[in-house]
């Protein structure tokens, strides 16, 4: 997309799926950062007609779908007087993402909603940013063989999984040993049984370093997410369970390691800031420079 490391000379059009959500508003910022880079092109959105009417209006896309039909006449209403088409429903969201515009489709749905249009996605030889880990829990081996079929990349959003991904890095022809994803132990590490058979709902979505979802964060509090994120590693990095560890590290501040067969080991670290990886695989294989609060090696307490 581009010819140099400097700014780019094709605005890489971007459709984000469930726009609303925690990593949807927050690829929209890594947007509103870089507009010189990235431009939307589609939005969707379940239940949040106010939000996604906002940003609507802010990003100017050509396309807004609604997979809720009881939102459809409020946004497209809303937007009457844009040059923003309104759709609904799942086929004619799988029928604009074979839209030729589109040069990337950021996955962020949730839940098992996501699996579809990431399929019609694939098929229209769209690159993945998949945000969206129960596509791979349910899918993998489907998804997978479409990816190789149509010569389509997937690009892990997950901070775990985009971390593997940045080690692997230039290690194309070198056998993976092991991995270990890291995982903070989520607001309640450390706690006994009785303990948690008292906790609410509220302390539960108090993740003490990542601003996520609430499914997600509850999934962390109980740890179940890092299930799936062992389910998620294995199919994009073509591995056995066997090959996966998870350690928990309270920080977040690694957020995996690769071990390689001659015993070495390479760590990607950062901010607990889902931005990151949300930009690194928008503007990939670019790293573009960074808006956000900066990790400093010298902050971390030894």
């Amino acid at each position: 997309m581009t010819t140099n490391f400097g700014e780019a000379d094709h605005l890489k059009q971007i459709a984000i799926l469930g726009s609303t959500g925690s990593i949807g508003t927050q690829a929209l910022e890594v947007i509103r950062h870089n507009p010189n880079r990235f431009k939307v092109f589609v939005l969707t959105a379940n239940n949040n007609a106010d939000l996604i009417v906002k940003q609507a209006l802010e990003f100017n896309p050509p396309y807004v779908v609604l997979t809720n039909e009881s939102k459809f006449e409020e946004v497209k209403n809303a937007l009457s007087g844009t040059q923003t088409k309104v759709l609904c429903g799942m086929d004619e969201l799988c029928e604009v993402l074979a839209k030729p515009e589109i040069d990337l489709v950021l996955t962020a749905m949730v839940g098992f909603a996501g699996l579809i249009p990431t399929l019609a996605a694939i098929k229209a030889g769209k690159d993945i940013a998949l945000a969206n880990k129960e596509t791979l829990v349910v899918a993998g081996e489907l998804v997978y063989s479409l990816a190789k079929e149509h010569a389509v990349k997937i690009l892990p959003v997950d901070s775990e999984h985009s971390a593997i991904f940045q080690c692997l890095a230039g290690e194309e022809h070198n056998p993976i040993e092991k991995i270990y994803l890291t995982a903070s132990g989520g607001p309640f590490r450390g706690r006994d049984a009785e303990f948690l058979s008292t906790i609410s709902r509220k302390e539960a979505l108090k993740h003490p370093n990542w601003v996520m979802g609430e499914k997600i964060t509850i999934d962390s509090a109980s740890l179940m997410n890092k299930g799936l994120e062992v389910i998620e590693a294995k199919w994009l990095f073509d591995l056995d369970v066997s090959q996966i560890d998870v350690i928990v590290h309270p920080q977040s501040i690694v957020h995996s390691i690769v071990q390689f067969q001659d015993g070495s080991m390479k760590a990607q670290m950062g901010l607990p800031d889902m931005k990151l990886p949300i930009q690194y695989a928008m503007a990939y294989p670019q790293r573009i420079e960074n808006k956000f609060p900066r990790f400093n090696f010298l902050d971390i307490p030894i």
